[in-house]
Parts: structure tokens; C-alpha cells; sequence
């Protein structure tokens, strides 16, 4: 992925977060994560796991394909 795939992806989590309400502290405690790797994702500086996109998928109750729709 490119640095702004990455931004990309990490915006949409930010927009998806947002819409529900959710802090990135209380994304991470629902993701047993620290609020800083959640910051890390959203700003595009950190790539994660297939297995976090769909934790954070159902976390944020979507598919996991809808992480990726901006891309």
C-alpha cells in the first residue's frame, strides 16, 4: 500500500468512528488496542493486519470491504 492508500483507509476509519459516536480510546478498549496505534492507523502512519481490519470492521459493525471503498 502507498502512504496515501494508507491515509486514505485511515480516513475512512476516522469517518466511520465519528459516526458512531466512538472515541479512539473507546474504539481501542472494543479492539483491546492502544488509542495511540488507533490514532497511528486514521493519520496513515501505521499499516495493520488483515485480522485488525476485521476487528475494526466489526467493532464499527461493517463490512470489512467498506473500510476500503475510498481507495
Amino acid at each position: 500500500m502507498s502512504k496515501r492508500d494508507l491515509q486514505k483507509f485511515g480516513q475512512k476509519l476516522k469517518v466511520l468512528r465519528l459516526s458512531r459516536k466512538l472515541t479512539q480510546l473507546e474504539l481501542a478498549e472494543l479492539l483491546d488496542m492502544s488509542p495511540n496505534f488507533i490514532g497511528m492507523i486514521e493519520r496513515g502512519e501505521r499499516n495493520t493486519t488483515v485480522e485488525n481490519v476485521f476487528n475494526i470492521a466489526r467493532a464499527l459493525g461493517v463490512n470489512p470491504s467498506c473500510l476500503f471503498e475510498e481507495l
